[in-house]
């Protein structure tokens, strides 16, 4: 079912005739203020909290400033090239809600739709109704779990059984994964909370895959990172792309030290691609992903998803919900939507729209502005990589060099 030589192979004829993402010299951008954020960001590695970041700054038209600090890897030090790869883990969840997105314009299904209706499995599903020490109390749900229920954290889907040590092992294909969260009861009344899901973005993996009757990862390479040129995005990266893979790391003893990649495993002969978090990206692929919203789901001429689902995606979808890591947020289908600026969105407008990573990567567009930032490090153990002092300073400077 796999083509991915073929793929690579296709990769390399459509990028032999692209031209790179082109660096502008907005007249909307202030470019002193953008000189501060190198220097800001090479102290975070001076003080050895990354070992290197990259940076990228642009609009619906093209990259305005794209920059890196700081070192690909350690010991011995090599210098972080602007086409370094990262694990972008949970930066992976809105790419995914694009593949349901392409389904949805092509008729193919509804996003609400109840989840058995794809995949039967899930049918009967029953739910938590109170917990004892050696017991569970079960009952049926109001209604069964939807693709909007998914999309949007609302579900109550249970995670993976422990022993199933799937993101560690992949060693279960999605089906297998799918099956196995299937069967478990559900935490809580479908749309009646917001509970961050990984399981639940799986599914969605799944359902690309029977709906399209195409392999999930060639579905996504197919349809979204073919045409937009992004090279560089893939779930297993090659022997020719490891070289430039940006090493993980945590802090020991006050300073840098490796990491385990403890949630994302390798990639080598891995049957499960984690649709909730597996892909590995740069900087300007990034940014042509979010040219590509901000242009109303359109770029350099191959239209991705229509206007009408990057609006649904990038809107509230949650009510008033209490969502995300960090104050003042909502969701839509995907993406994480600011709905009340404050703190470390405060220079963000409301309806700026993006997604983190679990080692400190962020993506965020403001279309009110029609900005976006990419931020692009390797590190483990930061309290909230949503709320990180590295992302604060990075889309603070940015910001304020937008006039």
């Amino acid at each position: 079912m796999r083509s991915l030589p073929k793929l690579r192979h296709a990769y390399l004829l459509v990028v032999a005739f692209a031209a790179l993402v082109p660096i502008l010299h907005a007249a909307d951008f202030d470019e002193a203020k953008l000189d501060l954020i190198r220097p800001r960001m090479q102290r975070f590695v001076d003080d050895h909290q990354i070992a290197g970041a990259v940076t990228v700054v642009g609009t619906s038209k093209g990259i305005v400033r794209l920059e890196t600090v700081g070192n690909l890897r350690l010991d011995p030090a090599e210098p972080m090239p602007k086409d370094a790869i990262f694990r972008i883990a949970s930066m992976t969840k809105p790419i995914t809600a694009a593949g349901i997105m392409i389904l949805a314009d092509e008729g193919k299904l509804k996003v609400t739709d109840a989840v058995e209706k794809y995949l039967p499995e899930f049918r009967g599903q029953m739910m938590i109704a109170e917990r004892g020490d050696d017991r569970l109390l079960l009952k049926k749900p109001a209604r069964p779990i939807t693709l909007h229920d998914l999309l949007t954290h609302t579900s109550g889907l249970a995670g993976y059984p422990q022993a199933l040590n799937l993101y560690q092992k992949r060693d279960r294909t999605l089906a297998e994964g799918t099956l196995a969260v299937s069967q478990r009861p559900l935490e809580f009344e479908p749309g009646s909370k917001w509970s961050y899901c990984n399981s639940g973005i799986d599914t969605l993996g799944r359902i690309i895959e029977v709906v399209s009757g195409k392999d999930y990862e060639n579905f996504l390479a197919q349809r979204i990172f073919i045409p937009l040129r992004m090279k560089d995005t893939t779930f297993r990266p090659s022997k020719e792309q490891l070289p430039r893979l940006a090493g993980l790391y945590g802090i020991k003893d006050g300073k840098l030290a490796p990491a385990a990649n403890a949630i994302i495993g390798p990639p080598a002969n891995m049957r499960h691609p984690i649709p909730a978090g597996g892909l590995y990206s740069t900087g300007a692929d990034m940014a042509r992903f979010y040219r590509m919203m901000l242009n109303g789901g359109a770029l350099d001429g191959e239209r991705i998803l229509t206007e009408d689902s990057v609006k649904a995606m990038t809107r509230v979808q949650t009510g008033d919900l209490k969502c995300g890591f960090t104050p003042g947020m909502s969701h839509g289908l995907g993406f994480a939507v600011v709905r009340e600026p404050q703190g470390i969105t405060a220079m963000l407008s409301p309806g700026s729209f993006g997604h983190g990573g679990a080692y400190g990567t962020q993506s965020w567009a403001d279309p009110k502005r029609d900005v976006f930032y990419v931020l692009l490090i390797q590190r483990t153990g930061l309290p909230n990589s949503d709320a990180s002092p590295m992302r604060g300073e990075f889309q603070r400077l940015a910001a304020e060099a937008c006039k």
